[in-house]
């Protein structure tokens, strides 16, 4: 059986991913630059903050305009929106099964990790009271390159002591798909197949991830 779980955050654990779509939306357009949509967004989901803000450059024609001083601070108004608006995060924004998950593999001793692109993740699992169940949290500061490069998800099995071959890997990101493969872990998409893939397994909604589920994706794909 798996022997460990790594965890992406947003849009697995919880709903910030809105919370970051408006904070990016704001500063492009306080930059002037438009068409920071909700598809345009699907690239930026589990991507790093730098290489987000480089998408949102380039799709304004602006990648040479700033000096690497402006290209920090425009990181940092990001996330400083980005804070102020998760301030109020609580246990009622866990998704649903996620809890539960959560303290069947801890039961059944299975290691836990977040693999997030989220410097803030520390943060938000505090907010919601999970970060007891977390055996190690991977630092994103620390890898070498963010997602869809497979770096963080090997960060977050090593810092549990297992191989990503032993580990699954849950994903709502085309980024973070590709980062789990890449990795060795066996992904396990939230979301729809069109936008995963249909090469993996994708389940609709949360409440699918029960302990159960997962051991039989994994009796079936490994």
């Amino acid at each position: 059986m798996f022997k460990a779980v790594l965890f992406d955050l947003d849009g697995v654990i919880t709903d910030t991913a809105e919370y970051h779509y408006r904070a990016w939306k704001a500063l492009a357009e306080e930059i002037g630059i438009d068409g920071v949509d909700r598809q345009f967004n699907e690239q930026l989901k589990g991507v790093a903050r730098e290489d987000s803000l480089r998408k949102i450059l380039a799709l304004g024609g602006q990648e040479n305009k700033y000096s690497d001083a402006e290209f920090a601070e425009l990181c940092d108004r990001k996330n400083e929106n980005y804070v102020r608006m998760i301030q109020d995060v609580s246990p009622a924004d866990i998704y649903p099964g996620i809890l539960q998950l959560l303290k069947d593999l801890r039961a059944n001793g299975v290691k836990i990790a977040l693999a997030s692109a989220s410097k803030n993740g520390p943060f938000l699992l505090e907010r919601m009271e999970l970060t007891d169940y977390f055996d190690a949290i991977a630092d994103p500061a620390k890898v070498a390159a963010s997602k869809p490069a497979p770096d963080i998800f090997i960060a977050a099995a090593e810092a549990v002591n297992v191989s990503p071959v032993e580990s699954i890997g849950l994903e709502d990101s085309q980024a973070g798909i590709q980062s789990i493969k890449d990795s060795g872990a066996l992904p396990i998409g939230v979301g729809r197949p069109e936008d995963l893939g249909t090469d993996i397994v994708v389940v609709p909604d949360t409440a699918h991830y029960t302990f159960d589920f997962l051991k039989k994706v994994w009796a079936e794909k490994r």
